[in-house]
């Protein structure tokens, strides 16, 4: 085998310089690489790989969250060097794929990112940013106005977004049929201490009746909706029951504020709910003060939980 020519020796005779390969050929096996192995290799191997592996047709989606399939997450993932990073790989993809990204999934980014892509990104269909404490309304508001073909949108655990973007995220993205706004364990945050800095789990939103009325009265046309741990009351999942009567799917996990009658009324004039999931887990003394309830016995209907360590 004989590399000073840049020609591989093979069975058969020889194979030509890999770096003479078509821009064509080069995307093409390019885009059989994950993106961690395309991020990693292909750029550091030569301009004509480098100028391939920022071909737009690579950047139709970024999806970083296989990276964040752990058990756990990572205290480093929370720290400003960290969100840098992402925010540098955001802005590469989203100025590489020249305006043709459709789907996003990332997280830690922040507005300096996000508002790059709501500038560049018109046809994004697909918007998943979990866990971003520096996305805020400012950034929200320019993806609503601009980013008008979404129809899943991702916020779980961002604390700086607040009903006013649900409202023009509803009033401007007619096609939106998934919404995840998912909140941390308030009940019991053991899993997050140590993580995730404590001033930011102390900012867990409170509005939990103003983000319903956002929700059910601009966003008629919901599938599936996810608002675990929210502090939204009966009234509040009134509101989003009367105004998403499309709804297929919707996660009530870690409420406390709900009993199974409160959802059994909310939700008997919604057709085509195939699924609820319904708070099932316990729930210590010390959480709640006991003459909320008047007496422990209403704990089996406000849980709905078959057996109780008290």
């Amino acid at each position: 085998m004989d590399n000073e020519g840049g020609q591989v020796e093979a069975e058969f005779g020889l194979i030509s310089d890999w770096s003479e390969l078509t821009h064509e050929c080069l995307t093409n096996v390019l885009a059989r690489l994950t993106l961690r192995d395309r991020w990693t290799g292909p750029m550091l191997v030569c301009k004509s790989w480098l100028h391939a592996s920022k071909d737009s047709s690579l950047f139709s989606t970024l999806d970083l969250e296989p990276h964040f399939d752990t058990p756990t997450d990572s205290a480093h993932w929370w720290t400003p060097e960290f969100e840098r990073k992402i925010d540098a790989m955001l802005r590469s993809a989203t100025d590489w794929s020249g305006g043709s990204l459709t789907e996003i999934r990332v997280r830690h980014c922040s507005d300096r990112s996000l508002s790059l892509v709501a500038d560049r990104c018109l046809n994004l269909e697909v918007l998943s940013i979990r866990s971003c404490p520096n996305v805020t309304d400012a950034s929200m508001a320019r993806v609503a106005f601009r980013c008008l073909k979404l129809r899943e949108v991702d916020i779980s655990y961002c604390y700086e977004i607040s009903h006013e973007s649900l409202v023009l995220l509803g009033r401007n993205c007619p096609n939106l049929k998934i919404l995840k706004r998912n909140l941390m364990n308030w009940l019991d945050p053991s899993q997050h201490i140590g993580i995730v800095p404590n001033e930011y789990l102390n900012a867990c939103p409170q509005d939990g009746d103003s983000e319903a009325a956002a929700i059910g009265k601009t966003m008629p046309h919901l599938e599936h909706l996810e608002l675990r741990f929210s502090k939204l009351s009966a009234k509040g999942l009134a509101l989003i029951c009367d105004g998403c009567l499309n709804l297929e799917y919707l996660d009530l996990s870690g409420y406390a504020n709900l009993t199974s009658r409160d959802i059994v009324n909310a939700t008997s004039n919604l057709k085509n709910l195939k699924k609820v999931e319904k708070p099932n887990f316990y729930i210590p003394r010390s959480v709640f003060h006991t003459e909320r309830y008047g007496h422990w016995r209403l704990y089996d209907d406000r849980f709905q939980t078959d057996a109780f360590r008290i």
